[in-house]
Order: C-alpha cells, then structure tokens, then sequence
C-alpha cells in the first residue's frame, strides 16, 4: 500500500506549509473578543470572532508587555502575530505579538493614555479636592439647555431647596466643538461667582461622551476655584472629569442631591432642637422651682419668725409636757391621798361611833382618857353616833388591870 503517512508526518508538512507563507507569517486580523483566559504562567488564551467565523490564538507572557490594557469579553480588537499550526492536536492557531483596541477600543486605548498622564501630573490627587459647601445659595450648571439631565438637575435642586439660584450655561456636550463649549460655561459660572457647578450630561456611548474626556475640559475643572461635581451618564460611565473634578456623582440626578441641601432635613432639625430646647428649659425652671422651694424652706427655718414659731412649737411642747407630768402627779397624789383618807378612816373616832363605839370629853371638849381626871358631879359629853349625850359623874371605879 503505497503513500501511507504517520498523523505525525502530515501535521508536520502543514506546519512547514504554513511556515512558507509569509502572509501567515506577519497579519493583523480584527475581531471580538472570546473564551478569553489568563493562565497562571502568564500565557493568554482567547478566540478572535466575527459574523462568519473564529480562530484560536494565544498570546504569549514575553509578547504581553505591550498590552496596554485587559483584554475582556466583547472587546473589538486588531490582532498582529503569525498563523501556525500545534502539531500535537493537528490544529493551527494565531500566536499573537501585538493588541492593539479598534473603534471605540481606540477611544479606549486613548482614554487610558490621557488619564495615565494626567494622573502622572497630579490632577487627580486627594490635595488638590475643594470641599463642597454644605449650603448652596447659586447653583450653576454646565449641560445641554434640553435633555433629561438638566430637567433632573432642576426638578431635584428646586425640590431640595425651592430657595437656591440656578444659573444654566447652554453648553454644547457632543460632537465637534463640544469642548471649547464646556470650557466656556466653566469659566463664565467661575466668573459668575455660583457656590458650586455640576458639570455634565446624560449617559451615552463612548464617542458621546468623549467631550468630557479632553484634556482642555479636564485642565478648566482642575483650575476652577468653584468646587465642580461631575455628573456625565450613568453609574457606569466614567470620564476624566469624574477624576478631576472636586466630587463625582453617579448621575445627574445624584449630583443635583449632592449639591442642594434638602431644606426639609433643616426644618426637621430646627423643630427636633426647638423641642430639646423646650425640654431643656422645662427641666432648667423645675428645677429652679425645687431649688427655690429647698431655699425658701431655708429661710424659713433661719429667719426670726421661723425661729420664733420653732421656740413657740418648742414651748407648745414643752407646756404639754408639763401639763401631763401634773396630771400624772395629781393623779399619783390623789391615789396616795385616797390611801390616807382610807387609812384616816381606819384611825377616825367618828368612824369608830359608826361601828358602836363612843367618845367621852369634859365640858371643855377634852378627851377623857384616865378615870382620875374626872371629879364626881363633873358633867361630861359623851358622842355617839347620831348625837351628844351629857351625862353626870356619880360614881367611878378605877380598873386595875395588868
């Protein structure tokens, strides 16, 4: 059998194959990016497509030094290398030297170039960043006298503060001239003597919004003595002003809520700090109210009345006092004298008549105690119980007891 070949054999003359052409050899080739992969030694693995067809191509770690950006996903891009085949897998593939961005990917490309020079300039250093006025009085505004942007700046603001100025400069925000316009509405508002500018537009694709991206606009928001609130697009677009200028917002939207301050929040605060005060100086005159009392009950208790009306409750006291111990003394003495009255009693001759008993005297009332003091014929009274009885002595007999 004739003519048989190894696979070997046959992906090695494909390969010399394609190493005589020498259109293989040095080409650029323009696409989307695909499947793009970093790999850990460095290497880069991605697909070029376009509407008929892909091809493999690898870029190698030594040729990424010239890559100036991150090749993503979608990325339009011209790539310059050689075509070759990997004779292992029979496949052939693009080995890239050069990427460089195309279209908007060059606008891209210069976008980073300018922003790497500016920023090797210092125009986006922290330092150099004004301070946005808590409280806005003149608004000015560098956009499009039309469009969304500038009705949400207005209807914003004037919801926010119905009291701020707005002053509008009608700038040109796309295409040619575009520029020299925003340029001019920096420096006529800087002149105007506005509390702060937002300078902007609304969102739209990289060639729409490139005006903002120029070095001549970037240089007028870094010089301007006003702070400058960029505000170009959405949240998602990002420009050199955004770098430059004092402040970015999201949206124009947004920077119109940075800008004004929201009177309602004043007036909410005024009223809160109204009712702390009024709490405040309720505790304050209670409390001066209780001191007032504590004071007056001092006074009372040192003053002269006070001390004369202390020494009359004093006296008031002592008198009662003294009015019990009488009593109790009375009734002490009046026990006793009931005792002795008894005992009195006990003792009292009257007491003895009561009980059958009598009580002799002479004449002169003298107790006749001893039968020799009394002489015959003598009258002598004699007491009983319910009377006197007067009797004459005609005879007596002397007792002789032991």
């Amino acid at each position: 059998m004739k003519n048989v070949y190894t696979v070997g054999q046959v992906n090695s003359y494909i390969k010399n194959m394609f190493s005589q052409d020498f259109l293989l050899q040095n080409l650029s080739v323009k696409g989307e990016v695909s499947n793009c992969k970093y790999h850990s030694s460095g290497h880069i693995y991605f697909t070029l497509k376009d509407m008929k067809g892909t091809i493999s191509c690898v870029m190698f770690a030594g040729n990424r030094s010239g890559l100036a950006f991150r090749l993503m996903e979608g990325l339009q891009v011209i790539v310059r290398g050689s075509v070759d085949v990997y004779e292992r897998d029979g496949k052939y593939q693009m080995y890239a030297k050069e990427i460089t961005l195309d279209g908007a990917g060059a606008l891209y490309e210069r976008f980073e170039r300018l922003k790497k020079e500016l920023a090797e300039q210092g125009m986006f250093d922290a330092c150099y960043k004004k301070k946005i006025p808590a409280y806005c009085r003149t608004l000015g505004v560098v956009t499009a006298s039309t469009g969304a942007a500038v009705r949400d700046i207005i209807n914003i603001a004037t919801r926010r503060n119905p009291y701020v100025q707005i002053i509008l400069y009608p700038a040109q925000v796309q295409g040619e001239g575009a520029a020299a316009s925003i340029v001019n509405g920096i420096r006529a508002l800087e002149k105007a003597g506005v509390d702060v500018m937002i300078v902007g537009r609304g969102g739209g694709s990289i060639e729409d919004l490139w005006a903002f991206n120029e070095e001549m606009v970037a240089q007028a928001v870094f010089d301007c003595n006003v702070p400058v609130i960029s505000a170009v697009g959405h949240e998602t677009d990002t420009t050199i002003i955004d770098y430059v200028a004092d402040l970015r917002a999201p949206t124009p939207s947004a920077a119109a809520e940075l800008a004004v301050y929201d009177v309602a929040l004043t007036f909410q605060k005024m009223q809160e700090r109204e009712m702390t005060m009024q709490r405040l100086l309720r505790n304050k005159i209670e409390r001066s109210r209780a001191y007032l009392k504590a004071y007056e009950a001092k006074i009372r208790m040192n003053s002269p009345m006070g001390k004369i009306r202390e020494k009359k409750t004093w006296l008031l006291h002592q008198e009662e006092k003294l009015e019990g111990a009488m009593r109790k003394r009375i009734s002490d003495k009046r026990h006793k004298l009931d005792i002795y009255i008894e005992k009195l009693k006990g003792l009292s001759p009257l007491e003895k008549l009561n009980q059958g008993f009598s009580y002799v005297s002479d004449e002169k009332g003298r107790n006749i105690r001893d039968i020799r003091r009394v002489a015959l014929g003598e009258i002598l009274q004699i007491y009983v119980k319910n009377g006197i009885l007067r009797a004459e002595v005609t005879g007596k007999e002397e007792y002789h007891g032991k």
